[in-house]
C-alpha cells in the first residue's frame, strides 16, 4: 500500500513539473509585446524617398561600400531636372533612381563606361526604340567612334519593386543586386561561360559576340538560403 502511495505522489510530482515547464516555455504577455513591438517598429523605419538627399543616398547602395564617398553621382532629381549631384574623386559613377517610374533603379559603373552610357541616353532622349539603340551603338563601336573602356569594366545595379528605404542603413525595401562585367565581342566560347543560367545565381554571358556583350552576375538575395 505504501508503495502505491509512493508511486502516486512521484507521478503527480512528475506531472506538476512538466506542466510547470511548459508554463515557463511560453512566452509571458509582456515578452510577447515587446516582440510584436519589434515588428512594429521594424516596419515603421521605412520611408519614402522623397528627396534629393534620399536619391543620393540611396543610390549610392549601388557602389561598392568602401568606394561610396568618392563616387560621382548623377540623375533626375525631385524636380524632374537631369542633374549631376556631386563630382566624385574615384572611378565610379553613380545614376540615381528615377523618381517618376515605378519601383527602383540604381546603377554604379566604372567611369570608362561613361561615353557608351551617355550615348544610350542621348539616343533614348531622341525617341529610339531598344533595338534600334542597339543597332546603333553596335556600329559605332565597330567603327572605333564610340569608346567602352577597357574590356571587365563594370556595372553594379541595385534595384526592386519598392521605393522605401531605411534611413539608418539607406538598405531600399527588398532591392537586390545584380552585377555585368563588360567584354565586347566575347563569345561563350572565348571565356567560357553558358549563353543561359545553369542555376539562379550562377555567371553567364548575354549578348554575345556583340559590342554589348557581358557576364551576367545576379547574387541570391540576402534573405534566401543559399
Amino acid at each position: 500500500m505504501k508503495n502505491l502511495v509512493r508511486l502516486l505522489m512521484l507521478a503527480l510530482l512528475v506531472s506538476a513539473c512538466n506542466s510547470t515547464q511548459k508554463e515557463e516555455e511560453k512566452p509571458t504577455i509582456e515578452l510577447q509585446m515587446a516582440m510584436d513591438s519589434t515588428v512594429t517598429e521594424k516596419q515603421v523605419n521605412f520611408k519614402a524617398i522623397d528627396s534629393d538627399e534620399a536619391l543620393i543616398a540611396t543610390a549610392l547602395m549601388a557602389a561598392p561600400a568602401e568606394s561610396r564617398e568618392g563616387c560621382k553621382v548623377i540623375g533626375i532629381n525631385m524636380a524632374g531636372e537631369w542633374v549631376t549631384f556631386r563630382e566624385g574623386s574615384n572611378e565610379f559613377i553613380v545614376i540615381t533612381d528615377d523618381p517618376s517610374k515605378p519601383g527602383f533603379n540604381a546603377a554604379c559603373y566604372h567611369q570608362d563606361l561613361e561615353p557608351f552610357m551617355a550615348r544610350g541616353r542621348e539616343l533614348r532622349a531622341q525617341g529610339k526604340s531598344g533595338g534600334e539603340i542597339f543597332d546603333i551603338r553596335e556600329a559605332e563601336v565597330k567603327s572605333g567612334q564610340l569608346e567602352m573602356g577597357n574590356p571587365g569594366s563594370t556595372l553594379h545595379i541595385y534595384y526592386g519593386s519598392k521605393t522605401n528605404y531605411e534611413p539608418e542603413t539607406n538598405k531600399v525595401e527588398d532591392a537586390i543586386y545584380r552585377y555585368v562585367v563588360y567584354l565586347p565581342f566575347a563569345t561563350s566560347e572565348s571565356t567560357g561561360l553558358p549563353e543561359v543560367p545553369i542555376s539562379p545565381d550562377h555567371p553567364w554571358i548575354m549578348n554575345p559576340g556583340t559590342h554589348r556583350a557581358h557576364i551576367m552576375i545576379s547574387p541570391k538575395p540576402e534573405s534566401q538560403d543559399f
